[in-house]
């Protein structure tokens, strides 16, 4: 039996508290666990201690949460450790090569995509808005570039039709774990064999951004349902929608010009196999099923909607006491 491995975590939410979970229940010893200052959170922006933060208190571990890993008093603090590797997983802080090298088998990292596939902050919602067929998890040997590290390990799962970036962050933060767990041996016993990323094949994962999940209603009703499945929970997809707007059934089409515009919220939809005539943006239909609008190719059905300061509906809720129809989108 292979003897365990001291180990030093760094990771952030709740992907990486999963990772972190299946290496307090494995025969190796996490020493300490690196993660960000606590933010502020919720409406009362509150400090709040990350999901990671949280796990590692609960079992008593030490939590380091310098601001920066480019100060040599806190390279100087990680090398104390003595750590045989360092796990990180979303942690967000950069690793100078001081800190690359302190563990004596250096640090791997848990990425969510099938590198060199999506290397960057959002490989899930990449893969979704790309319309990728599958994903998965590399484990990586990390060094000075972003996600350009040597290949250790990789998992694989498809993406299901509709499946969200919610619903797909679970499923590769298990599989994630599962595959940190099962790639220690091999890097306990000198095993591994690492493999080189192929360059041609690398993409970038952006960083999302809150204007980008605004919808073009020219676009595809096919690219315009990955957009709402890849930006749910965050920073879900809108069209903006003028003020005094169809606010109920009664008044359905108040003159909107000059009023602050206001985002409606979707948050879950559909392309569906119809012609419809009409405009880009244009409501043509409503039913308890969902509300179909017409855009660059094919028609896309919204299922679940939110107004500005409401709660998340389903069509069939949302018609009760509103009406899209005629309504054109921008």
């Amino acid at each position: 039996m292979t003897q365990g491995l001291k180990i030093l975590f760094a990771g952030t939410p709740e992907f990486a508290a999963d990772s972190l979970r299946a290496l307090l229940g494995s025969e190796h010893q996490v020493v300490a666990v690196y993660t960000q200052p606590d933010r502020p959170a919720g409406r009362g922006r509150k400090l709040t201690a990350s999901a990671v933060k949280q796990l590692a208190l609960a079992h008593h571990l030490p939590v380091m949460q310098p601001v920066t890993l480019r100060d040599p008093q806190a390279q100087q603090q990680l090398s104390d450790f003595h750590a045989d590797l360092m796990v990180v997983v979303a942690y967000g802080l950069i690793l100078p090569q001081a800190v690359l090298d302190a563990p004596r088998l250096g640090c791997v990292n848990v990425h969510a995509s099938l590198l060199p596939r999506w290397r960057g902050a959002a490989p899930i919602q990449r893969a979704i808005l790309a319309g990728d067929a599958e994903t998965g998890v590399t484990i990586m040997q990390m060094d000075a570039g972003l996600d350009t590290g040597d290949m250790l390990y990789k998992t694989r799962c498809p993406i299901q039709p509709n499946e969200t970036a919610q619903q797909l962050h679970d499923t590769l933060a298990q599989l994630g774990a599962q595959a940190l767990v099962d790639c220690l041996p091999a890097l306990t016993e000198g095993t591994a064999t690492p493999e080189k990323q192929n360059e041609t094949l690398a993409c970038y994962a952006d960083k999302l951004q809150k204007a980008t999940a605004q919808i073009q209603w020219r676009h595809p009703a096919q690219a315009i349902a990955r957009r709402v499945c890849a930006f749910n929970p965050w920073p879900v997809a809108f069209t903006p929608l003028a003020e005094g707007i169809c606010p109920d059934k009664h008044n359905r089409r108040k003159d909107g010009n000059g009023s602050t515009p206001r985002n409606l919220r979707i948050w879950q939809a559909q392309a569906v196999e119809m012609t419809a005539q009409g405009e880009p943006g244009e409501v043509v239909a409503e039913s308890a099923e969902g509300i179909d609008v017409v855009t660059g190719d094919g028609v896309l059905r919204l299922q679940q909607l939110q107004l500005p300061g409401g709660r998340v509906l389903s069509a069939e809720q949302f018609l009760h006491a509103h009406s899209l129809l005629g309504i054109r989108f921008d």
